[in-house]
Parts: structure tokens; sequence; C-alpha cells
């Protein structure tokens, strides 16, 4: 397996991690979100420990408004991580 499927691979455990506590591999509610960013992504989003900041970043990934965040839905949060990131560095 090359360095980008492992690590692939890795955000999908990570997805399934949080969100197999109910069951579900496929759908994070709130509560798994928020333990997801604040534990996965402390340094990649600001205000991960603030309430308000969760509920609209929750909403804005909530595409289809079922009041969980699919895989889907989670990637493109991690598509806006990585583009933020890889600005950065060339900013460095």
């Amino acid at each position: 397996m090359t360095k980008l499927e492992d690590h692939m691979e890795g955000i999908i455990n990570v997805f399934h991690q949080f969100s197999v506590r109910r069951g579900h591999f496929d759908k994070l509610s709130k509560g798994e979100m928020k333990q997801l960013i604040t534990r996965e992504l402390p340094n990649a989003l600001k205000n991960t420990k603030d309430q308000a900041t969760i509920d609209q970043t929750f909403q804005e990934l909530d595409a289809d408004k079922d009041g969980e965040v699919s895989f889907p839905e989670f990637v493109s949060l991690l598509a806006r991580v990585l583009i933020t990131a890889h600005e950065d560095i060339h900013k460095e």
C-alpha cells in the first residue's frame, strides 16, 4: 500500500472509530462530530471547543439536512482543511 493509500485508509478508520458508537458506520451525530474534531483536528480547526463554532460547522456539513454528517459530507470538511493547510505551507 502506498503512503497516500495508507493515509486514506486511516481517515476512513478514524471516521468509523467515531461513528461506530451508535452501531452505524456511515453517519456522525453532532456529538460524534464534535468529538472527532476536538480529538483529531484541534490544531487544524480554530475554536474546536466553542459550541457555536461546532454547531455552525455541523450545519454547513449537513448538506442533506438529515441531522447527521455522512462520510461524503465529512470529506468536504477535510478538503477545506487540506486546502487551508496547503496555503499555509506556501506562506511559510
